[in-house]
């Protein structure tokens, strides 16, 4: 399997790993306290520049350690460079078993269609790389994150509090689903 090293293209986007000098772009994402309460308790509000480097600095080294096509990527706007949110794919916990996928989207870029277009790109490499399914787990308020499981075909699995001690709602993707999704 190989790793997104270099960008990948969408239509209108770049996915990039990320750079410790993505710091102070990466924190107005991760800093924002009403964005990160839906990655909790993966990940929990990053208070300052610092912080945010040394957070990026241990996910360069953990993107080292997993296992293609796992990951983190900054989603950059291939227009202009713009930061507009962040995607990653990573084993669930508590047995590493599962594969998800969840992005977070700076407020001013939400509406536009972009977690739908990096989420649809980066499963698709990652089935060409070999997996065999993906999941997106969803808070059930989280209707944001529900509407694109469901615009790229994602299958409804249920409910379940096996993944961070949580009720969440599960959602499934495997190779053969992605030509029922309802993109244009």
């Amino acid at each position: 399997m190989t790793r997104i090293e270099a960008s990948v293209e969408t239509p209108r986007l770049l996915l990039q790993p990320w750079r410790r000098e993505d710091a102070p772009e990466a924190l107005r994402l991760y800093g924002d306290p009403e964005l990160v309460r839906w990655l909790s308790p993966a990940m929990t509000t990053v208070p300052d520049v610092e912080a945010m480097e040394l957070v990026l600095e241990q996910w360069a080294q953990e993107h080292a350690r997993l296992t293609p096509p796992a990951g983190r990527w900054a989603i950059r706007s291939r227009e202009d460079g713009r930061l507009v949110g962040g995607i990653a794919l990573l084993p669930l916990p508590p047995d590493a078993e599962d594969s998800e996928v969840g992005y977070a989207l700076l407020p001013a870029e939400r509406g536009h269609g972009y977690a739908t277009e990096a989420t649809q790109s980066l499963v698709s490499w990652a089935f060409a790389q070999g997996l065999p399914e993906v999941f997106i787990v969803a808070r059930p308020r989280n209707a944001a994150g529900i509407a694109v499981a469901e615009r790229l075909g994602f299958s409804w699995v249920g409910e379940t509090s096996k993944y961070y001690e949580l009720r969440l709602l599960v959602y499934r993707l495997r190779p053969a689903d992605l030509g029922t999704s309802s993109l244009p």
